[in-house]
């Protein structure tokens, strides 16, 4: 049996970013635990967007954030769930310090009805300043991320993994270890599954119409719960697929999924596993963060599925 934490040391991360890694996955314990026995109504509150935040999505929010600060490594951290940076105080003789944003609970509105849902976790190297928080995300590219991971809470919960080469997927087990269940997954070039996301986009949209009609024509499978975390995972587990998402109007003219918190770092796991991933005209990973909540169409899986169907879309 192989546990996270020596799994992290002899892939060579370093001991900042293996300790880092260790508190994120001690907070998905947390989580884990909360989706068993937690509050399932509304928190009373709405995040930026005006959206209601369920008990969880508040609570998961606070758990990563506590974990983040007690680890002493992170000196800005950023929530989908936050309209803005929070800066934590850390060591100043901390050599190697990161900034990480987190989307604490995507999928939420799932959890009624007891589907699938995660943790989706992106870090970056450097820290930011008080005076100048938002610095160490604007501008930067989901390249330079050292790390990205996503917590699936399921049938079983799951972490998934990635420090640039290779990606690997461990299991809670029931003493509360995270062992390695799948290694070195590898996305294969075409794609025999496939999850479209914004079915509604191809009533205006006849490219993504006739897409979604070749993928059927094709004989690909459908698989698509409508959260990102479970539907990916598919797609890392059986080592092939194609997630998409588009724009569309009038509701998502920018699309709907966020570069920072769901883009970014999916897109670097399925690089890591030798899939693509692209906006419809470039890869996801080139894309500069301009705003914290940016949204980005996302097409994603099978480096040649990906490329077959950007060639569609025009």
């Amino acid at each position: 049996m192989i546990l996270l934490d020596s799994h992290l040391y002899h892939a060579g991360a370093s001991d900042r970013l293996r300790h880092l890694v260790l508190y994120i996955a001690r907070a998905g314990k947390y989580i884990h635990h909360a989706l068993k026995t937690g509050d399932l109504g509304l928190a009373g509150s709405s995040n930026l967007f005006g959206e209601h935040q369920l008990a969880l999505d508040v609570l998961s929010d606070k758990i990563i954030e506590e974990n983040l600060r007690l680890s002493r490594l992170v000196t800005l951290l950023m929530s989908e769930e936050k309209e803005e940076p929070v800066f934590l105080e850390a060591p100043e003789s901390a050599a190697e310090l990161f900034s990480v944003a987190y989307d604490p609970l995507d999928g939420s509105s799932l959890v009624d009805v007891n589907f699938a849902v995660g943790s989706i976790f992106s870090i970056y190297p450097g820290s930011g300043s008080k005076g100048d928080s938002k610095g160490s995300f604007l501008g930067r590219t989901g390249s330079e991320q050292v790390a990205a991971l996503y917590i699936m809470y399921g049938p079983r919960t799951t972490l998934t993994v990635s420090l640039g080469k290779g990606v690997h997927t461990f299991s809670l087990n029931d003493v509360g270890e995270f062992a390695l269940t799948q290694s070195a997954m590898q996305i294969a070039p075409v794609a025999k599954h496939f999850a479209p996301g914004n079915l509604r986009a191809t009533q205006a949209d006849k490219r993504y119409h006739a897409l979604v009609n070749a993928w059927m024509q094709q004989g690909l499978t459908l698989r698509y719960s409508g959260g990102m975390v479970p539907d990916l995972h598919h797609l890392f587990a059986k080592g092939e697929g194609i997630f998409s998402y588009p724009a569309s109007l009038p509701k998502y003219p920018q699309g709907k999924l966020r570069l920072l918190f769901e883009c970014n770092p999916f897109a670097y796991l399925a690089r890591a596993a030798g899939g693509a991933a692209s906006n419809g005209t470039r890869p996801i990973l080139d894309i500069k963060v301009e705003d914290l909540h940016q949204r980005t169409p996302i097409y994603i899986g099978s480096s040649k599925t990906v490329e077959e169907t950007v060639r569609a879309l025009g």
